[in-house]
């Protein structure tokens, strides 16, 4: 007979408690999108308007403000007529492209079972 190992409820609750954290920062409907964007260029606001559909100027705006509260995105005013203001994930942000990617191997294993294609 396997015996199962003892449930540790402070390891779990540690467990969980950083779970929460992650999610307090990556919440909402738009993050992981921005952030998904970023793993692959630097962009700017109009590029990320464009990128992340169905996102208004003033919520990708806010988003982008609390990610780079977060430290995870830096913004660049470039010195252009009219002003350009670039996006990019820091070195911090990076360490999200494999919770990022491991989404979307999920995501399309998920999509795969439910609909067959």
């Amino acid at each position: 007979m396997i015996k199962e190992p003892k449930h540790d409820q402070h390891k779990c609750n540690k467990h969980i408690m950083a779970v929460h954290d992650a999610m307090d920062i990556l919440n909402g409907r738009w993050k992981i999108s921005i952030i998904a964007s970023l793993c692959f260029n630097t962009l700017r606001f109009t590029d990320l308007l464009r990128e992340v559909e169905g996102i208004s100027g003033k919520m990708l705006s806010r988003e982008l403000k609390n990610l780079e509260e977060n430290q995870l995105v830096t913004r660049t005013v470039l010195n252009t007529q009219p002003i350009t203001v670039e996006y990019k994930l820091t070195e911090y942000g990076h360490t999200l492209k494999e919770v990022i990617d491991s989404l979307a191997n999920w995501g399309h294993k998920h999509r795969k079972k439910i609909t067959g294609k």
